[in-house]
Order: structure tokens, then sequence, then C-alpha cells
């Protein structure tokens, strides 16, 4: 059965201020590299420890830099633990950003394969699903065009028909996406509902309580990197609106 552990998990980056370093400093760092001038440190997430099981269909709120995506990003092994750790049981899909991997001089069939192997597919693999994403998409007179000459529609049809071509033991979406016209739309809404239902589990940040409540049945509210509140999701989303309208 698909699990996911973490326990006492940091991450932690350092932030560069912009600011002209003196003569003296500046002559200091030729000789010390390691001297960082106005960095600091700053701790995207501080101490989360969650258990998640089989079953779940968890969300994720909190404003916007509160570490939703960084703690979506250390799930799918994007970003390495500061301190702590992960464990995943169980295959996981990213949805995160959808065409983040693609290289604008290839073609859609040459991405297919290059952004395939970042989201962790065999090649074997997406020889065995290279027609049915083409026709998913709906672009098989453009796919051996260089992607830099496609519009955005697309572009972002071709990467969410990768992303979504094999069906995941565990789920994990930053925001629900679907690009393109209005039959597309369907058809790719008509796709994430299926894999939500299909998925031992599901982890869904979203700035949308709605959204939320329709998909989950626990919610974590994460505020500075903090887990601050975790259960039913009706009863964290009410907290957690009346803290930011109050």
């Amino acid at each position: 059965m698909s699990h996911i552990r973490i326990n006492d998990l940091s991450i932690q980056f350092k932030i560069y201020h912009n600011r002209t370093p003196s003569l003296k400093e500046s002559f200091a760092n030729i000789f010390n590299r390691k001297m960082m001038i106005g960095a600091e440190d700053f701790f995207a997430l501080k101490n989360v420890s969650l258990e998640i099981n089989s079953g779940e269909r968890v969300g994720i709120i909190g404003a916007n830099g509160a570490g939703k995506s960084t703690l979506l990003k250390a799930l799918c092994r994007i970003y390495e633990p500061s301190s702590g750790w992960i464990a995943v049981h169980g295959n996981i899909a990213p949805l995160l950003e959808v065409g983040a991997g693609f290289h604008p001089e290839f073609t859609g069939r040459e991405n297919l394969f290059f952004n395939g192997s970042i989201l962790g597919f065999s090649k074997s693999d997406l020889k065995n699903y290279e027609e049915q994403i083409i026709k998913f998409a709906e672009i098989e007179q453009f796919i051996d065009t260089p992607v830099k000459y496609y519009s955005t529609g697309i572009y972002l049809r071709l990467a969410f028909s990768i992303a979504t071509a094999v069906q995941p033991d565990i789920l994990v979406l930053d925001e629900l996406f679907a690009g393109g016209d209005a039959s597309f739309i369907k058809k790719a809404t008509e796709r994430m509902n299926q894999m939500i239902n299909k998925s031992n589990i599901m982890v869904m940040v979203s700035h949308d309580p709605s959204l939320l409540m329709q998909f989950c049945d626990r919610v974590i509210c994460i505020e500075h990197g903090v887990v601050v509140d975790d259960g039913a999701s009706k009863v964290v989303i009410d907290q957690y609106l009346k803290r930011s309208l109050g």
C-alpha cells in the first residue's frame, strides 16, 4: 500500500540581498569565496512531520511563500532535505511546473522523450505511450516541429499529455492544470478527475478553497514553513479563512 512519511523535515535556502560590496569586502572575497555579501539563511520549511496513508486526498493551503510548493518539490525529490527525512512508498507523479523541462530547440517528439525521462519514464515506456500522448494532445501535425514555434496552448497540451500518460500510485498537484481550447480543457479535466479517483494518494496545493473542498478529505495549512493546522477539510479551511480575513 502507498504511504508517505515525513519526519522533522527542514528545507533551508540562502537569500542574497542586492547590495554593492565595499572595496574592502570585494578584496576580501577574492581570497575567501565562502564569504557571502548580504546573505542570510531562510527556512522554507521547518521541522515538518506528516504521515499520509493510502486512500487519502490531502490538500495544502497557505499564503504565497508559506512553503506549500517547497513541500511538494521535496516530496518529488526536486529539493533535498536540509535536515530530517522523507520516505515515499509508491510510484509518484509530479504535476508541478508542467512543461518546465522542455528544450525550445527540440521538436515536440524529441521533447516527449526528453521531458518524459525527466519525469521518470523509461525510454521503453515512452515508446509505448508515444502515439497515445500525441493523439491526446491533438498535435499530430506539429509533433516534429521545434516547440519554440508552438503557441502557448499547443505547448501546454503536449506537456500535460506527457505528464498524465501513466496512472501513478501517488499524484502530486500544484494547482489543477488544463491548457488549450474549450474542448481540450474538458478532456483534460476529465483525465485529471480519473487520475485523482484512481490514485492511491493525492496531494494537492491550491489557493482555491472550493477546489480543496471538492477533491480533498484532509487539508494541511502551512504558515511561514510550519504546519499550523491539519484535519478535516472544512474545519481547516474555515480556520485559515478566519485568520486570513480577520
